[in-house]
């Protein structure tokens, strides 16, 4: 299964996992209780106080190409592991996040390292026993939703089942069951959103995830548009 290294304090456990990954180390699970410069999405500071869970999974992978199928994967275990120890409602919102009561709960970034062997660096960052966050910051964590303190071990114990039941999936290129599963989890799709890209912002119906694990939204005139990457806002 998976190795796991456990630490008190990482400046990211994604920058631990390049470290492993350039000594050809693979299928290994790096924890940490705080990290002093988390980073989610397009750079964006995650901050990663005592309290949350923050690890990543590294795996060596030959298909780079099939790579964001484990970002889906990832949400979907984090979502099944927050039903299943606090019966709560969760949701996966594409691309990479997990929400709570249409709030972030679990934040996911996906780096891939490319050489003579490449590494997929799958990194969680998921909110249990805080309960302040900074100003203008829309979360939530296990504790405000449930007012109980959960053991974070235990969390991401679960976490790491529910993803290598999932991982066999990926290994066996079965990636339309893998999105047929995302879809039941889906906060995003039958909703019309706002897409905030690079090439522009778009408005319209989340209709589809495709086999790329690219968002396709109807637009107003009836136009099909795929989003690659961006933020996405329910409107």
């Amino acid at each position: 299964m998976f190795k796991f290294y456990h630490y008190k304090i990482l400046t990211s456990t994604n920058d631990k996992a390049k470290e492993f990954s350039k000594k050809g180390l693979s299928n290994i699970v790096i924890a940490a209780e705080i990290q002093t410069k988390g980073k989610g999405s397009f750079n964006r500071n995650w901050i990663s106080d005592i309290g949350g869970l923050y690890m990543t999974i590294v795996s060596k992978e030959k298909n780079l190409e099939k790579s964001r199928y484990l970002t889906l994967i990832s949400s979907i275990a984090v979502a099944k592991t927050i039903i299943k120890l606090s019966n709560l409602k969760a949701q996966v919102k594409w691309p990479n996040d997990v929400l709570v009561n249409d709030k972030k709960i679990c934040g996911i970034l996906t780096e891939i390292i490319s050489g003579k062997e490449n590494y997929a660096l799958v990194g969680i960052g998921l909110n249990v026993n805080q309960i302040k966050f900074g100003k203008n910051i829309i979360a939530t964590s296990l504790k405000i939703e449930t007012n109980k303190n959960y053991n974070i071990k235990k969390i991401t114990n679960e976490i790491i089942r529910q993803f290598y039941i999932l991982y066999q999936y990926y290994k066996n290129k079965k990636y339309e069951k893998i999105i047929n599963v995302w879809k039941k989890y889906s906060h995003t799709l039958g909703k019309r959103v706002k897409a905030k890209t690079l090439s522009g912002t778009y408005t319209g119906k989340a209709v589809n995830i495709d086999k790329g694990c690219n968002l396709v939204l109807e637009l107003g005139n009836g136009s099909i548009k795929k989003i690659i990457e961006g933020d996405i806002f329910v409107v």
